[in-house]
């Protein structure tokens, strides 16, 4: 199993939107510049700039990707299918948004440093990234990735109009209700108060408090009084930032999506840290609490994170231990830990379309949160692939495969897309509860293969890996298969998200166009701690620059800005 941090510890609009699903428009030669109105990767993206001395970069603008076509499928991209073919389908998918409650008392930040090198740890990446610098202003990147999808007036392929958003899940960071509460108001343009604990003052990690300063963490005010100076500026030449800790937990109005918006289930949506039963460990009594653990004290080990119980840290933990490890802070309900029904209920809590973004009666009545539903041409299919026993990475039970095949298997006349937070290679976990709980898992080799028997499947959409990253499964007899489509955070880097889609070729295929979207940041915030959008601009140049950010999150050329050929089910209406 992979256990790194970002997976363990890691009204009009029905009669305008929804009206539009399998809306069909006849293209001609127009170029894809000229028929997006807003902006993409394919006119220009960011990247990093020149570095200074101790290796920190700014963000610049740099040229667009270009669109890859791929075949790998053995489907050929015909000649002349540019003039003849009609668009189907066009969506943005929203993936890993992790809006996180920073000074809650349940994060485990001070883990972090176990995944430093020669730290001792006891798996390698199993703490990477359990506190990262730019963590403080998710909302604020969540707010500019709508502002973004809101600004894009027409598809870039199809012209089409974006029919609706979905997230993919890891929503909320710690399946706390302030998390998803504020996922939902910000997706729903309300007013948003990105602060927990004390109004009054910051209580979180990164404050320059000289009794709890810790140098493994940046400190954007600079230095406690008569302390060194932390690692991140003195080792990765991170800036100073005035007035940033106060600018994070501003309120603010959120934009809310001009779309329907659907969402997924991930597994930090369901369990805590993303890795723990909320029943099982100790940060669900920890996060309503009052005790924050800063930094770790002498005689804790990195496998006493993994059995805390008897451990030093199991009194630092109960509140035994305090000061100078753990810190009194404000107790906060809000943060309570929420359990899958619960966090299904608070969708139906909501101004936005449609009430519940997916979620039935019938999930809410069964504790379940696999969906599905019909547009036009076709059937969306939205898996539950969180295993409730615990550990990030996924699978589902053999209840859900049943329903997974019988939902697939009777959408006649209808190309299908699956959606789910895990990827097939992530869903691994095989480890089932106990009682009544007994039943196998069912993993991604197992899910894989059923979708290849069903010709009408022609993409599984998901995210979890934190990366841009596409996959062409391919039937064994050569006679086509489907696409999965993976897509990168809002997190970390390169904080991007994703326009899909589907055009018919006229001459037995379609093609899956992906298109990557940055947020509506720019390259250069400016100093500027004013608006979401430039406090998101420099949310994306601390994720570009955390020493812990994986390389490869963006992807190659054929993982981003794509044209994918897929034949077209036959019976396709």
């Amino acid at each position: 199993m992979d256990l790194s941090r970002r997976n363990v510890l890691r009204s009009a609009l029905v009669a305008g939107g929804l009206a539009t699903l399998g809306r069909e428009m006849v293209l001609g030669s127009l170029s894809e510049q000229a028929v997006a109105a807003g902006r993409t990767t394919l006119v220009s993206t960011y990247g990093p700039g020149p570095a200074n001395k101790k290796g920190y970069r700014k963000v610049v603008e740099l040229a667009g990707d270009p669109r890859v076509v791929r075949e790998d499928l053995g489907v050929a991209a015909g000649a002349g299918r540019e003039q003849r073919r009609r668009g189907l389908l066009a969506f943005a998918q929203l993936s890993d948004i992790h809006v996180v409650d920073h000074q809650s008392p349940a994060r485990v930040e001070w883990t972090d440093r176990y995944d430093d090198p020669n730290a001792g740890g006891v798996v390698p990446g199993l703490f990477a990234s359990a506190w990262r610098p730019q963590e403080i202003l998710s909302a604020q990147i969540s707010d500019a990735m709508v502002r973004a999808v809101n600004g894009v007036d027409a598809a870039p392929v199809t012209g089409l109009p974006l029919e609706f958003a979905i997230e993919t899940g890891d929503n909320s960071d710690n399946c706390q209700l302030n998390e998803i509460r504020w996922n939902i108001d910000i997706l729903d343009g309300k007013h948003v108060v990105p602060d927990s604990g004390s109004r009054a003052r910051y209580e979180g990690v990164m404050a320059s408090d000289p009794l709890y300063y810790d140098t493994h963490y940046w400190h954007p005010h600079g230095s406690a009084p008569g302390r060194p100076v932390d690692r991140y500026r003195a080792q990765y030449g991170f800036p100073k930032v005035p007035g940033l800790l106060d600018a994070a937990r501003r309120p603010f109005t959120a934009a809310g999506l001009d779309l329907p918006w659907y969402t997924c289930f991930g597994n930090h949506d369901g369990l805590a840290q993303g890795n723990f039963p909320t029943n099982t460990v100790p940060t669900g009594a920890l996060a309503t609490g009052s005790v924050k653990v800063i930094s770790p004290p002498p005689g804790v080990a990195p496998a006493d994170v993994l059995d805390p119980e008897g451990s030093t840290l199991e009194q630092v933990l109960s509140g035994v231990v305090i000061s100078p490890y753990a810190k009194h802070v404000t107790a906060d309900r809000a943060r309570r830990h929420l359990s899958r029904g619960q966090v299904v209920d608070e969708h139906f809590r909501t101004s936005g379309l449609p009430v519940g973004h997916g979620f039935t009666a019938q999930n809410r009545r069964d504790d379940t949160a696999h969906y599905y539903f019909d547009r036009g041409p076709f059937r969306y299919v939205v898996m539950d692939t969180v295993n409730p026993n615990g550990y990030s990475e996924g699978s589902l039970d053999t209840t859900q495969l049943t329903w997974l095949k019988r939902v697939v298997g009777s959408a006649t006349g209808k190309a299908v897309l699956v959606f789910s937070h895990h990827t097939s290679a992530t869903m691994l976990n095989p480890l089932v509860g106990t009682g009544a709980d007994v039943q196998p898992r069912v993993l991604g080799d197992e899910v894989t293969a059923f979708l290849l028997s069903r010709p009408r499947v022609i993409a599984w959409v998901n995210g979890h890996t934190h990366r841009n990253e596409i996959t062409a499964h391919e039937r064994a007899d050569g006679s086509g298969g489907f696409w999965e489509i993976n897509t990168a955070s809002h997190i970390d880097y390169p904080q991007q998200s994703r326009l899909i889609e589907v055009a018919d070729n006229a001459d037995g295929t379609l093609s899956i166009f992906t298109t990557i979207l940055d947020h509506a940041g720019p390259a250069d915030h400016q100093q500027d701690l004013g608006s979401t959008v430039s406090l998101a601009s420099l949310a994306r140049e601390l994720s570009m620059n955390d020493p812990q950010a994986e390389p490869d999150a963006p992807g190659a050329a054929t993982d981003r800005n794509t044209e994918l050929l897929v034949a077209r089910p036959d019976d396709l209406g």
